[in-house]
């Protein structure tokens, strides 16, 4: 009987085996995701890399760092994605729950009458339960059991499907991680546009102060005849076109902290800052390591190639379901028709099965299930790809950028000094009559913009060293 049993699932699973090899995996091209992969960004073969740093190591003022834990604590978003880390937990736990035996416990009760003339109330009219005493009329039946049931998963269906589930579990904390990185890079970078429109409103305070100067000295040669009323119109008119700006510069200072406010999860209210320390920042140079680092410290890739890994579990399970399953049920318990004959050895019953099950015809469902897996596969393997060349991309972009930036603000410094040594040639000028007010107003207005380009520069150039710290995977430890 046993050998009939091993013969039976041999052919079995050789019938099988033959048509699993009529549907094989469908050719996609090539599947190596790390093909092509540049060596280094550029000449430089150094690993060291500031994505290594924590973000309150490489952001070390107070007030920001304040800030990022604040809202890493309330940020509505990010407390969402923390509970959808939830869901994926359960899911891994389903999967394990399907991979061990189940085994549960039953009780029930009842009772049934038949016919007394048919087949089987014939037999109980005629049949004593104990010797002298006939079955009732109505016969109870009351049961204990436990039971049991288990698919061994000689395939491994199951259990890569557990893996898969987890693998798919840590592809959500990495995404969690992805959306901290982003985080932070978006307070800091706001904070350093805040920082920026302080410096922008100082620099209008001080423009005001040297147009207003300029405004009494033009009145009192008015007033001696060396001037004229147009001459002090125009200069009235730039004190008053340079008030205006303050307000749109308040105005953007409401938004800038409105939007860190929101980062933070608070309502509106004052953004603690220090705009002091703006002029002193220095930059050091930025250590990039090398481009197949991105793989382990950049979130999105370690997302990625977690779900990759993944889609390949999937097509290994769904390949499995072409074989056949192999089951076990069983129980054991009481079961009598008076609660008094469950306590004796008569009343144990238990049952024990095992089935063998395999597709044979008819398996669209699971060839689709497995054509749909492998599907999967490829597009992880293309968006590992795709997330790889941006991370690269980005990098070599915001290297580049930082480079340009330092040498554009070094021309507009120069500029910056040019142009206030100008305004102070036009005004002596303009005072021992060689130089007309016009020149005075033009040098003034464009000191004024130089100097708010060369701050904006600087901001720049702090929104790029968050923005390559990002990139390089830096700001989720």
């Amino acid at each position: 009987m046993k050998s009939r049993y091993y013969s039976l699932v041999t052919v079995l699973a050789g019938v099988s085996l033959l048509l699993v090899t009529s549907c094989k995996t469908p050719d996609y091209g090539r599947l190596d995701p790390l093909d092509n992969v540049p060596d280094s960004y550029a000449t430089s073969t150094d690993t060291t890399t500031i994505a290594d740093i924590s973000w309150k190591n490489y952001f070390q003022d107070t007030c920001l760092s304040v800030l990022i834990d604040s809202a890493l604590l309330n940020n509505q978003e990010l407390n969402i994605v923390l509970r959808e880390l939830n869901v994926s937990q359960n899911e891994v736990m389903a999967r394990k729950g399907e991979y061990l035996p189940s085994l549960g416990v039953r009780a029930g009760g009842g009772a049934d009458k038949v016919g007394r003339y048919t087949k089987h109330g014939a037999m109980e009219a005629t049949t004593e339960l104990v010797p002298g005493e006939e079955l009732p009329e109505v016969v109870p039946d009351l049961n204990i059991s436990a039971f049991a049931s288990w698919e061994i998963d000689i395939w491994g269906k199951l259990r890569n499907a557990k893996k898969a589930a987890a693998l798919r579990y840590l592809s959500s904390i990495e995404g969690r991680n992805f959306m901290i990185t982003n985080m932070v890079s978006e307070i800091a970078s706001s904070y350093y546009e805040l920082q920026t429109l302080d410096q922008r409103l100082k620099i209008l305070d001080s423009t005001i102060q040297l147009q207003s100067n300029a405004l009494r000295i033009v009145k009192l040669q008015k007033e001696s005849a060396k001037a004229t009323e147009l001459a002090v119109k125009r200069f009235q008119a730039e004190v008053l076109h340079t008030t205006s700006r303050r307000f749109e510069i308040q105005q953007m200072i409401v938004v800038a902290e409105n939007r860190i406010n929101f980062l933070v999860g608070r309502y509106p209210q004052p953004v603690v800052r220090n705009s002091q320390s703006f002029d002193a920042m220095n930059f050091d140079t930025i250590q990039a390591g090398i481009p197949v680092q991105l793989l382990d410290r950049r979130t999105d890739m370690r997302q990625v190639t977690l779900l990759l890994e993944a889609s390949k579990l999937d097509v290994a399970s769904a390949k499995a379901a072409f074989y056949p399953s192999i089951g076990l049920n069983g129980g054991i318990g009481l079961n009598a028709l008076n609660p008094t004959y469950l306590i004796r050895p008569q009343s144990l019953m238990f049952n024990l099965a095992g089935d063998l099950i395999t597709p044979l015809v008819n398996r669209n469902a699971i060839k689709a299930k497995f054509y749909n897996a492998n599907a999967e596969q490829v597009q992880a393997v293309y968006t590992y790809e795709q997330t790889l060349l941006t991370a690269y991309i980005e990098v070599v972009n915001e290297m580049s950028n930082i480079d340009n930036l330092q040498k554009t603000y070094e021309l507009q410094r120069q500029q910056v000094e040019a142009l206030t040594d100008g305004v102070r040639i036009s005004n002596d000028l303009y005072m021992s009559a060689r130089a007309n007010y016009m020149e005075v107003l033009m040098t003034q207005r464009d000191a004024l913009e130089a100097k708010l380009e060369l701050i904006d520069t600087k901001k720049e150039q702090l929104v790029a060293r968050v923005q390559i710290y990002r990139a390089l995977g830096g700001g989720w430890k």
